[in-house]
Parts: structure tokens; C-alpha cells; sequence
């Protein structure tokens, strides 16, 4: 008796795969093309801009206690045409830059210091620790009695409050190193120096680039302060003077310059991020 193992004449009926293309979801009936992201993001700060005009051309904004965005710009307008902005932001940047030099010098070397070494970090971790607690806009008087109204106390300033931030990120990122990439260079035969610049160094960077922008922030909100003790010159100065006459067009434009170099400041800080943490893979949104 033999069995009859013959295969179907027929194969089994297979259906096609789908197209890829038909797996992608069509735009539905009645959409228009997609609305570009910059455009979207407009449309909050432009219905705000027309609200606030609406608003002072109604009179239920008076201009003494708002200037319109009309009024503001055409004293932006002034105050661009005969050089005043120009030589105030130019004096307030040197402020900042000094400051930030000065700052971050005395910041990161703490934190290398405390960072790097137990010892280091049971000398200088504790008293930077108490410091910080303390407002440090608190000081402004004994800056005005130890350094007196000149330059020196707004730059002080400045510098206090970038060293905190920069010596908090900077070692947080050095303590925060993992310890296999320590052990993986000890093993490669790298001495302490080499783990330190090969290793821990570049660990912290991105701490450091994070400390880097929360300064700069913290740098401008002391320049504000910092431009209220007796300054002759700078956008404080401009905004004092314009306090004193009722000009809130000129205060908001001052406000307006604020803002801008602290934008144009981190987008720096954000381009450097990019090119020293290339090798860094991070999220992006989705």
C-alpha cells in the first residue's frame, strides 16, 4: 500500500503585499497644506501686538502708564538715529564681558579645585556653598562701600553671580564622570593627568556649556541691578533717566535691548554646545 505524496497541482492562493506607499496615510478631504512651524509660532506675539495697539488707540491703555508698540518704535527709531542705543548697549556688553571673564575664571578654577581633589572639595565646597545661599543682590551696599559707585561694583556683581552658576554645573559634571570610562582609561594605561583631560574633562563639558547659559542669563538680571548704582552711561542709565520723565516707550525699549542680547547671547552659547558636543547624541523632539 504506497501513499500518494503528490503536491497540490495548484499553489495556495498568496495576495500581494501592499504597496508602501499605500500605507501612508493620506492628508484627509479639505486640509490645506501644512502651516510652517515659524509661522505658527508668530501668531501668539503678532495677536498680542495688535491687541496692545487696539487697546492704546482706544485709550484703555493710557500712555503713561504703557506706551503703544507704534510709540515705541519710533522712539527706538530716535534713540537708533542719533547713536544713544548704540553707545549704551556698547558699554553694558563691556559690563557683561568683564564680568563673565572674571566670573568664569573664579568659577571654573573652584570647581576644578573641589571637583578633582576630596581635599579641594573639603576646603572649598563648603564656604561656596554658604556664599550662594546668599542673595547676592543683598550685597549691593557693601559693594557701594567696598568698591564704591564706579565701575567696580556693577562688574562685582556680574562676576558673583556667574561663579555660582559656573562652579554648581562645572563640578556637578566632573563628580558626575562615570566611573567605568575612569576605570576604562586607567586601564589603558592613562596617568591622572591623562584621565583628567582625556576623561573627566570632557565628561563635564556638557555641564559646563549648561553652567555657561544659566550665567549668562543671571549675567543681564545683574546688569540690571548692577546699572541702578549711580551709572552715567549704559541702558540702565537710559532707563533711569527715562523713569524720571515718564518715558515708558524708552524703558520698554531698553527692556526690548535686554531681551534681545540675552537671546543673541545663548543662541552663541547654544552654536557652541553644537560644535564642542558633537559627539554627543541627544534628543531632538519628535
Amino acid at each position: 500500500m504506497t501513499v500518494d505524496h503528490a503536491l497540490p497541482s495548484t499553489p495556495p492562493d498568496i495576495s500581494p503585499l501592499p504597496d508602501v506607499e499605500s500605507l501612508t496615510p493620506a492628508r484627509g478631504p479639505g486640509r490645506g497644506p501644512a502651516v510652517p512651524r515659524w509661522l505658527r509660532r508668530a501668531v501668539g506675539p503678532v495677536l498680542l501686538l495688535a491687541l496692545w495697539q487696539a487697546s492704546s488707540a482706544a485709550g484703555i491703555l493710557p500712555a503713561d502708564v504703557l506706551a503703544s508698540p507704534g510709540t515705541i518704535a519710533r522712539a527706538a527709531g530716535e534713540l537708533v538715529g542719533d547713536g544713544t542705543l548704540q553707545t549704551a548697549m556698547g558699554v553694558s556688553l563691556r559690563r557683561v564681558a568683564v564680568g563673565l571673564l572674571l566670573g568664569g575664571v573664579a568659577g571654573i578654577a573652584l570647581a576644578l579645585v573641589s571637583g578633582l581633589s576630596r581635599l579641594g572639595e573639603d576646603l572649598v565646597d563648603a564656604p561656596v556653598q554658604m556664599l550662594r545661599t546668599v542673595p547676592w543682590v543683598g550685597l549691593i551696599p557693601l559693594f557701594i562701600i567696598w568698591l564704591g559707585i564706579g565701575e567696580a561694583p556693577k562688574v562685582a556683581l556680574i562676576a558673583l553671580g556667574v561663579a555660582f552658576h559656573l562652579y554648581l554645573n562645572v563640578y556637578a559634571g566632573i563628580r558626575g564622570v562615570d566611573a567605568h570610562l575612569v576605570e576604562a582609561g586607567e586601564s589603558l594605561g592613562l596617568g591622572r593627568w591623562g584621565l583628567v583631560r582625556h576623561v573627566v574633562l570632557p565628561g563635564a563639558l556638557p555641564g559646563a556649556m549648561t553652567g555657561l547659559r544659566y550665567s549668562l542669563a543671571t549675567a543681564w538680571l545683574a546688569l540690571v541691578f548692577g546699572e541702578s548704582i549711580n551709572a552715567d552711561a549704559g541702558i540702565g542709565f537710559l532707563m533711569n533717566q527715562a523713569r524720571e520723565f515718564f518715558r515708558t516707550d524708552v524703558i520698554v525699549v531698553c527692556l526690548v535691548v535686554y531681551a534681545f542680547l540675552g537671546l543673541l547671547a545663548d543662541a552663541l552659547v547654544r552654536t557652541l554646545e553644537r560644535l564642542l558636543l558633537q559627539w554627543r547624541p541627544t534628543f531632538t523632539g519628535q
